[in-house]
This record gives C-alpha cells, sequence and structure tokens, in this order.
C-alpha cells in the first residue's frame, strides 16, 4: 500500500515538473526520452532567452533629435516611463544631451599600457552623469547650450514612437524630476510627477495645460507633514490612499488620504550597508502595495532589501534583494501579485512572490538595443509590453511578448484603472 502511495505521489510530482518547466516527450533513436527544458517559448530549438519572454521593439522611440529644430540634441538620463496606454507613454528624463557619435577608438598611454577608449562593444558615455543637475547644492555638469540643455523633460510618445507631446511649459519647473504616474483609480487621468531636488510633488491636468496640486514646499526640504527631502516614488491603494518613498535624504514612507491629506509617516535613519532593524531605511528608493492586503513594500536600496508593512507601518516581512553589485532601483507590482525589482546592478528585471521567494530573472547589461545600463522606471501596458527607463543609457525601451512566450515568464499586466 505504501509503495503504491509513494509511486502516486512521484507521478504526480513528474506532472507537475511537466507543467510548470515545459517538459515534453520526444523521440531520440525511436526511444521515447523526457526533454527537461526551463525555457520562455517551450520547445524553441536553439537560440535563448536573452531578453525573457520578451523581443526588443526596435526604433522606439523615435530619435528626439528628428524633431524640428532638435537635430543637436539627444535624449538625457531617462529617469521614468509610464504608460497610460500602449498609444500613450510619459517618458520623464533628465533634459536633452549633445547629439554626437560614438568617438573611434584611442590608445591612452598618458594613463597607462595598452589602455584604450572606448572599448569594444562597451557604452562610450554614462548619461546620467552627463545630464543635469550636478549635485543638490553644486554646479551642473558640463556647460550649458553645449554639453546638454534643458528641454524637454517630460514627452509622450505613441505606439509607434512618435513624440506627439511635449509638456516644455514646465521644464523650468522641474529639477531632477524623478517619477511620472497617473492614480490608476483617478477618472481624471492627472499625472504626477516627483521632482527630485524640488523637494515636492506635481499634479497636471491630464493634458498638461494645468498644474492642480502641490504636495510638499517646493525647494524647501524637511522632515515633518508638510515637506519632504528628495522623494523619489509613489503607490496608489483603490481608495486614493497614497503612499511616498521619501527618499534620498529623508528615511521614511508617508502616507496621505486621497485628498493630498498628511495622515502619517514612519522610518528611521539606518546604518548601511547592512541594517537590518525593521522599519530603518537608507535610501527609500522604491515602493509599491498589493492592493487585496493593502501592504506596503518598500525598496530599503542601501541596504539591499525589501521590507513589508501593514498600511499603518507595521513591519511584517522583509527579504534581501542580493548582495552587491545587486542595486535595486525600483519596484512594480503586477496586477496577478508579484513584486518585480529593477536591479541597476546586474541589469536584470527580477520576479518575486510577495513573501520573497526568488522566481526568476531577465536581462543583459550593455547599449544594444535590448541591453540594459541603469533601470530606473519601468511600466506595462494593456498588451503586455513593458517599458525601461535607464538612466546611464539614456533612453526608454519597449519589450513586446514574443509569441507563444509561457505566461509564467512575463510580468504580467499592470493593475487594471478605473479610465480606459
Amino acid at each position: 500500500m505504501r509503495s503504491r502511495a509513494g509511486l502516486l505521489m512521484a507521478v504526480l510530482a513528474g506532472l507537475i515538473v511537466i507543467f510548470l518547466f515545459g517538459r515534453e516527450m520526444v523521440s531520440v533513436h525511436g526511444q521515447a526520452k523526457t526533454e527537461a527544458g526551463i525555457a520562455a517559448i517551450p520547445g524553441e530549438k536553439g537560440g535563448q532567452d536573452v531578453f525573457g519572454a520578451y523581443e526588443v521593439v526596435k526604433d522606439w522611440p523615435k530619435p528626439i533629435s528628428a524633431l524640428p529644430g532638435n537635430e543637436k540634441w539627444t535624449w538625457g538620463a531617462a529617469e521614468s516611463v509610464f504608460a497610460e496606454s500602449p498609444d500613450r507613454v510619459y517618458i520623464l528624463q533628465r533634459g536633452e544631451l549633445a547629439n554626437i557619435k560614438a568617438p573611434k577608438e584611442i590608445d591612452l598611454p598618458q594613463l597607462g599600457p595598452s589602455l584604450s577608449f572606448p572599448i569594444g562593444r562597451l557604452p562610450w558615455r554614462d548619461s546620467t552623469t552627463a545630464s543635469p543637475p550636478g549635485p543638490l547644492d553644486g554646479p551642473n555638469h558640463g556647460t550649458a547650450d553645449v554639453d546638454y540643455r534643458w528641454e524637454n523633460c517630460l514627452v509622450v510618445v505613441d505606439a509607434s514612437g512618435n513624440i506627439i507631446e511635449q509638456w516644455k511649459k514646465w521644464d523650468s519647473m522641474l529639477r531632477r524630476p524623478h517619477a511620472v504616474y497617473i492614480n490608476p483609480y483617478d477618472p481624471e487621468k492627472h499625472v504626477w510627477v516627483v521632482a527630485d531636488y524640488r523637494h515636492a510633488i506635481f499634479a497636471f491636468s491630464h493634458d498638461g495645460k494645468e498644474l492642480v496640486k502641490t504636495l510638499g514646499e517646493v525647494n524647501v526640504h524637511g522632515n515633518d507633514d508638510k515637506h519632504f527631502y528628495r522623494p523619489t516614488y509613489i503607490a496608489w491603494l483603490p481608495d486614493g490612499t497614497m503612499f511616498v518613498a521619501d527618499g534620498y535624504a529623508n528615511t521614511r514612507v508617508v502616507k496621505f488620504d486621497r485628498n493630498g491629506k498628511y495622515l502619517m509617516a514612519w522610518g528611521e535613519p539606518g546604518t548601511p550597508p547592512n541594517e537590518m532593524r525593521p522599519g530603518y531605511f537608507n535610501a527609500v528608493h522604491g515602493i509599491a502595495v498589493d492592493v487585496q492586503t493593502r501592504r506596503v513594500f518598500v525598496n530599503d536600496r542601501s541596504n539591499h532589501r525589501i521590507q513589508v508593512f501593514d498600511e499603518n507601518g507595521k513591519f511584517l516581512n522583509q527579504w534581501r534583494a542580493g548582495d552587491p553589485p545587486s542595486d535595486v532601483h525600483l519596484i512594480f507590482m503586477s496586477a496577478n501579485r508579484h513584486l518585480w525589482a529593477g536591479d541597476r546592478g546586474t541589469s536584470k528585471l527580477v520576479e518575486y512572490d510577495l513573501d520573497g521567494h526568488f522566481l526568476y530573472s531577465w536581462g543583459t547589461w550593455g547599449d544594444f538595443p535590448g541591453g540594459m545600463w541603469g533601470v530606473h522606471g519601468m511600466s506595462v501596458d494593456q498588451e503586455g509590453s513593458v517599458y525601461l527607463a535607464e538612466v546611464d543609457n539614456g533612453r526608454t525601451e519597449k519589450f513586446a511578448p514574443r509569441k507563444g512566450a509561457n505566461p509564467l515568464f512575463l510580468v504580467g499586466s499592470p493593475v487594471r484603472p478605473v479610465w480606459k
């Protein structure tokens, strides 16, 4: 009896493995053989999952230098991206950089033997270093209108990659803009911009014509109910409750009601890089919520961990995102309740369940189409395409699901918005 029970359990376990990992029976020299595979495209012959279950959408977006009068300028450090729909995608960047070609390889004997620049296929310009602004209390890098210019910080792009709107009216208001969103539960679709160096968060009308709300006191930092100190990201619950990751300098999460009224905050400064005490942070650089349980997930960047709280700051759980070079810069909650992390250090998107179990990762470093360097913003549209904003590469990329991709390998749809 026991042997039959054991056999039944073994068969069930085998069936589960086949279902989860795409095992299939093939005939090899007339003999049945089980081939194991963990691939984004089940049964694919050859190849490799360089970009996971996705393919790069080339020439998206179109070069910003293609705009009339913009021939001398290209994209700056891409801070954030938000896909309202496949045909309306917001790209937030730190101004524009000089549109120059990669230099030819030259030897640098003055620096040491056998040194040259640029090196093979490696990136040759770090856009986040080259883009303004410089340090909070210091000068910009380079020379204005020669090396960079502060224009087109927020643009809107359609499904073909065409720039259909330029929100240049607000360029002068922004200084190191950090993230852009539309609250999925807001029928008016206000556009929110987190302004790091302004210590403020702005909400604009959907058409970009009006500023409708400001949270924080512009250009004044603090650690109370009316101020931020370099905020970074936002997350919402369906009732409009808003959580702000605050931030680079402050070490807290701030909770507001649907009207922007301050409710509470939690968090204390920790001791990086290995702080383990609950509720202590260093660089609060990412936030997401699970709408079913109202749990709040916080990226404690400098301590390489994700902390989990209830909506009022009670600590529930934590897990480590990885040792250096891991450097998670954002977290994203999909509608299927998986947490994805964008890791700038490993150039990967990393998937966890809500208890912190590692499930999957994909991505590779580089400045070629599909490569990642400096992932800082992430969004998913209603068709399942993934958008990544990269501060170091100075670009936004679009990845579409590959035909026949196993849904288990896809990021998953965004939370269903109340607007269409």
